[in-house]
């Protein structure tokens, strides 16, 4: 007798090859699982910060050298990462859909551009991406992937010690102006950019299948997604470790690994691969 993750990955599946347009929201969990740190929760710190204490206007306006370390060490770590299977489930029936006409999108509120590097084209990365910048001056917003970002950087950010501040002048530089630049990153007490809100608007109104995995469902405006299309009786799978506050209104719970069952729930629409 097949049990009953057997039977609801089933009927997944057949979900699955009816739906025209999956949309899919991914959060820390699934990047963890590449090894990457949430900076939240017991032993998140860097040096002694929280990353609530790092990643603020008010905290780039007081130490732009502190924020610009902390920003360098998770750049750094991020390349020593790899996409994991969950990844790259993802980006594979992204292809396989798009070959039959139908739609698949992912939206992550990860910052480390592993969905990229697994090959997903339609992304949308509602919090920007540690790889992009912005200047604060003229706003221009241009993709940096340059190991260090800058000179000044070399060797620094290590989660130990306190080192000299280094001088704003030697800090990452805008390409147009030379101005400062920062992270394009949504920082803590900043809103999502409008253009991206509008996109992902778009995906809520077309999805007619929702895929969660690995988020806590507490940040939103990522955490009303599912109640808004559990409303319209769109079908919610979530995929994640632990219960969240979706997972009473998900069709379907996965309780695992997403780098485990993500290939499982897609591989009906890979062809085994």
């Amino acid at each position: 007798m097949a049990s009953s993750t057997t039977v609801k990955i089933a009927e997944f599946r057949r979900l699955l090859s009816h739906a025209h347009s999956v949309l899919v929201l991914t959060g820390a969990g699934i990047s963890a699982e590449s090894g990457i740190p949430t900076f939240r929760g017991a032993g998140g710190l860097w040096r002694q910060f929280k990353a609530t204490d790092l990643a603020t206007q008010t905290a780039f306006a007081r130490s732009p050298s502190l924020v610009w370390e902390f920003y360098h060490y998770r750049r750094e770590l991020v390349r020593t990462k790899q996409p994991n299977k969950a990844h790259i489930a993802l980006a594979k029936a992204e292809k396989q859909f798009e070959k039959e006409g139908k739609r698949f999108n992912v939206i992550t509120q990860n910052v480390d551009g592993l969905h990229r590097r697994a090959g997903t084209k339609n992304l949308i990365e509602m919090h920007g991406n540690l790889f992009m910048v912005q200047c604060t001056l003229c706003q221009f917003i241009e993709e940096n992937d340059s190991s260090p970002i800058c000179e000044s950087l070399r060797n620094r950010g290590s989660p130990d010690g306190n080192p000299p501040e280094i001088d704003e002048k030697d800090l990452p530089r805008c390409t147009k102006c030379k101005s400062l630049v920062r992270p394009h990153i949504v920082w803590f007490g900043e809103h999502i950019w409008n253009d991206v809100l509008e996109k992902i608007q778009k995906e809520i109104q077309l999805c007619d299948l929702f895929i969660v995995i690995g988020t806590s469902s507490v940040v939103y405006p990522a955490a009303g997604y599912a109640s808004i299309l559990a409303e319209r009786n769109i079908p919610i799978a979530e995929v994640n470790i632990e219960t969240t506050p979706s997972t009473s209104i998900a069709t379907y719970h996965f309780h695992g690994p997403a780098a485990q069952i993500i290939p499982q729930l897609l591989s009906a629409n890979l062809n085994n691969e």
